[in-house]
């Protein structure tokens, strides 16, 4: 992993060295604890900080012999936890996990050893001592990394307390950090838990909520609040897309079955979901937001982990769905009411990269650049070859000079060089077909190509 690691080329080096390495990196999409955030959290020791909430590496491990209470156990020492992940590490070639391990390794405590059981104890003292020293904490891991701007994921119904009291107080070299609005509980009509989740939204909202109307009248006002907060952006984390017809009154019917607790049949919960998310698409529409849609994913596989140690804990897989009808459908229904906002679509099932490639050609108007873009390599996606072929397919059907570029989509303060792997992969793409003949080396418009796809496209597209 030297300064030329993935970048093949002359042509991918100085794209890569000049240019887009320099650029801040705009997160806008992640996970990360925004109180944390609020108030620059402290690491007690590199395993808090690399291995607590992480379920790539607790799969890893579980594949590799580990035992359950290594990975998410309270009866193990951060020691003993980070021993079992350096033993994984050996056996994670090929896995993106090996090159992820030790970039962040290099890149935040200029550790370029390989991770193994004969370096970890030296590893982990040495993360430990620096983790005690200024400059290593959650904001100074961000400035580390020149992060300009981050969206974490909040539900309608937070108080969004930390991000006002950030946004009050954060030095002038802090990032900025905004909150992304996540209304899946809204959505996920069919858990057992919606009808107190709703009830919840009624309290926060001020509203007293005896129908669906009310519900949506309860989100505006979480809507509206988050705007005020400097939000700018939705997501929806979806299995399939849905264009099942509905009427006023059945979306009443089921939404009152719901909240009496009782079962509903496919068929209204897929209803449901229509309506849901296309009022929410219009709410995004009406306050000039940009939506984003991730889907395919099938989680929580394993009931028996699932019950023990609840959601996001490694359990989730690839989805297969017929759902490209059902997508088209979707955006053109809000395309024919005026209603299409800047759109953002998120695939975890690499079968479907062309369908979406396509399909974003079809709903272009020319009021911004790449209004439909193609979201970058997600979850099981972002390496190096899910990362290719996702920017092959946009670069063959669409125009990849006009891409929002690479997130995170982490838990983790370490997360950040994944910004940079993908603009090496970037780099690397187009210093190949430069080399080899295939677009000009007319280096004006390559250098201003690579830095608007690690920045300035995302700057200019979301308008925080």
């Amino acid at each position: 992993m030297d300064e030329n690691f993935l970048l093949d080329t002359a042509t991918a080096q100085d794209l890569y060295h000049n240019h887009a390495a320099k650029m801040p990196i705009i997160d806008y999409h992640c996970h990360l604890i925004p109180e944390m955030v609020a108030n620059d959290h402290k690491f007690k020791s590199i395993t808090e900080l690399w291995l607590g909430g992480d379920h790539y590496k607790w799969r890893a491990m579980r594949t590799n012999g580990v035992e359950e209470r290594y990975c998410t156990g309270k009866d193990t020492t951060d020691w003993e936890k980070f021993e079992k992940w350096a033993e994984t590490v050996p056996y994670t070639f090929r896995n993106p996990l090996y090159h992820w391990t030790h970039l962040e390794l290099k890149t935040a405590f200029g550790i370029e050893k390989q991770l193994s059981p004969k370096t970890a104890r030296e590893i982990f003292d040495e993360c430990n001592e620096k983790l005690n020293q200024p400059g290593y904490t959650a904001r100074g891991f961000m400035r580390r990394y020149n992060v300009e701007t981050v969206c974490t994921t909040d539900d309608p119904v937070d108080d969004l307390h930390n991000h006002i009291e950030y946004a009050r107080n954060k030095a002038k070299d802090d990032p900025r950090m905004i909150p992304a609005w996540r209304p899946d509980k809204a959505m996920n009509i069919e858990k057992p838990e919606y009808a107190d989740y709703v009830n919840q939204l009624g309290e926060v909202a001020g509203v007293t909520i005896n129908n669906f109307k009310d519900m949506m009248d309860a989100l505006q006002k979480r809507h509206d609040f988050f705007h005020a907060q400097g939000s700018r952006l939705s997501d929806h984390g979806i299995e399939e897309f849905y264009d099942e017809p509905y009427t006023d009154s059945q979306i009443e019917t089921i939404f009152e079955k719901a909240m009496r607790k009782q079962a509903l049949s496919n068929l209204e919960i897929r209803q449901y979901k229509h309506c849901f998310l296309k009022l929410c698409a219009e709410m995004d529409n009406d306050a000039g937001w940009t939506q984003q849609f991730h889907y395919g994913a099938i989680r929580d596989n394993n009931t028996l982990m699932y019950n023990k140690l609840g959601a996001d804990t490694g359990f989730d897989s690839i989805g297969e769905f017929t759902t490209a009808k059902a997508m088209s459908h979707f955006l053109n229904e809000l395309n024919m009411e005026g209603k299409l906002t800047r759109t953002i679509l998120y695939t975890l099932n690499p079968c479907a990269n062309e369908v979406i490639a396509t399909m974003l050609g079809n709903f272009q108007d020319g009021s911004c650049p790449g209004k439909i873009q193609f979201g970058s390599g997600w979850w099981f996606n972002d390496q190096l070859d899910g990362m290719e072929r996702q920017m092959n397919a946009l670069s063959v059907l669409g125009l990849l000079s006009r891409f929002v570029g690479m997130l995170t989509d982490s838990r983790s303060f370490l997360s950040y060089p994944r910004h940079e792997y993908f603009r090496r992969l970037l780099c690397n793409l187009i210093g190949n077909d430069v080399e080899r003949g295939l677009i000009p080396d007319d280096k004006e418009s390559l250098y201003r190509m690579v830095e608007d796809i690690s920045y300035n496209n995302a700057k200019n597209y979301f308008k925080f």
